[in-house]
Formats: structure tokens, sequence, C-alpha cells
């Protein structure tokens, strides 16, 4: 930030939010259609072992109410921004995952004097036709169909890497296609429009935080390509690989949790 630009204002918090742990601050922005819950959930003990940690809901999951206005991508950078702060973090790390990844960039550019370092997992700067089309896809099925059974299949086939699924027994598939939707939260369709406008390219090479981008690269849903892309946009980046779908969370948690942990205290 130059002597002249004055800092990006933060709004009143509306966001519900878990808050955990203690030291350094550590901002959780998860995917479309997630929540904290179901995407750090898993690793959220090892995470405040170390952090302070502040994951709020997007509107409409979690217990954030989902909002009549369509998101936009600094408005809801900005909420998360102003939630970390609501809880006395002046500085922080932000950890975005899948469409909290561009949220991350986003923030860290309107906010270099609050964001220290960024780690984006299974993330994209802006979706190209592949993206677009299964995010459309998802959205459909989710507005216009009355198939709960249909859209869990649909994420599941996208989400899990192929070793996974095909370890799968029937018991395991009938499970999750009886959870139907309870496994869609309210503000998915809204999440997954932000998704399909979102566009961070330019915002890359403002970057100047420390950043690690953590390629999941068996992900049928957001590819290596978006990882690849992110990590080549962004100054001094490093890339590293897991070995998982998009859904780390599930099929490696550990091993996210320690790449993360890795990294953030490296740079602290």
């Amino acid at each position: 930030m130059s002597r002249t630009e004055l800092p990006t204002p933060t709004p009143t918090p509306t966001l519900a939010r878990t808050v955990r742990g203690s030291g350094p601050g550590l901002l959780l922005a998860h995917g479309a259609g997630g929540g904290i819950q179901p995407n750090y959930g898993p690793i959220m003990d090892g995470l405040a072992e170390h952090f302070t940690v502040v994951g709020p809901d997007y509107p409409g999951t979690g217990g954030s109410p989902r909002t009549d206005a369509p998101l936009t991508l600094d408005g809801l950078a900005d909420e998360l921004v102003a939630a970390a702060v609501a809880e006395g973090l002046e500085t922080f790390a932000v950890t975005g995952y899948s469409l909290g990844a561009p949220v991350a960039v986003r923030a860290a550019t309107r906010h270099p004097d609050r964001v220290t370092a960024l780690v984006l997992t299974a993330g994209f700067a802006r979706p190209n036709a592949r993206f677009s089309l299964a995010t459309r896809l998802w959205r459909d099925l989710i507005e216009k169909t009355d198939d709960p059974a249909g859209i869990t299949a649909f994420g599941a086939l996208l989400g899990f890497a192929a070793p996974t699924a095909d370890a799968f027994s029937q018991a395991d598939v009938d499970a999750m296609l009886a959870a139907g939707w309870d496994s869609v939260p309210p503000g998915t369709p809204d999440h997954l429009d932000l998704a399909d406008r979102v566009d961070v390219l330019a915002d890359l090479p403002r970057v100047t935080v420390p950043t690690l981008v953590i390629s999941t690269t068996l992900d049928a849903l957001v590819t290596p390509f978006h990882h690849r892309q992110l990590a080549d946009g962004i100054p001094g980046a490093h890339l590293t690989e897991l070995a998982t779908g998009h859904v780390p969370f599930f099929e490696r948690p550990q091993e996210w949790l320690e790449l993360m942990v890795g990294f953030l205290t490296s740079v602290e």
C-alpha cells in the first residue's frame, strides 16, 4: 500500500462465525455450498492449536441467513475481514478453499494492511468454459429439479477423487444419496452464481504476501489448470501438490492440515 492509499474500510460484520484457539490470526474462507464446519471442521482442532481462528459462514450457510441481493466478491471479502477485525485480530493470514481462494485473494488486495499470508487450496482465479458448465449444471439441479439424490450424486462424482469413490461400498453410496438436501445449504445457488462471475486474474500480480497454493491433483471440479494459474500469477507463490479430489477435508485432512500449518508457521 502506498503512502497516499487509504485502507479499505470494513463494514459492520453480519456473518455468523466460529472462533477458536489462540496465537497469530487466521481467517478462513470456505467454498461454495460448504460452510466452515463442513469444509474446515475436520482440521479445526489442529488449526486452533497454532492460531486464533475466525471462520465466517457465507450468507445462506451455517448460522448466516441467506441474502436477497446477489453476492459480490468485494462485499464478501470485506465481510470476512470485518469479522476477523471484530474478533480482535488486527492482522491475520487467510486460507481460502475453492471459492474461498478468490475471496482470499481479493481480501489481500483490498486489505493489504491486514492480510499477512495466503494459503489457497483447490482454488481458481476465474472460471473457464468447463468450470462454468459444471457450476451452472449444479445450480440448475438445485433450482429447477426436485431431486435431492441427483444433486448429491452430481456433487459426489465431481467432488471425490476416483480412487476414493472407487472404494465406496453400495451402502456408502446409498447413505450418501439418502442424505439429500441435508448437505445442500440454502445459499448454495448464490455462491455458485458468484463463482461463475469471479475474476481475480488482475489481482494476482498485486498480491505481495507469502502465498502457498495447494493443488488438489485429482480434482475433477476445480482442476490443476486453475491451481497453476493462481501460482503462476502471484509473485513468489509456492505450489505444492496434494493427491486428493476436491474434498481434502474428507480424503486427506491430516496432510492438508500439515501443509497449512507448516507454511504459515514458517512465514510467521
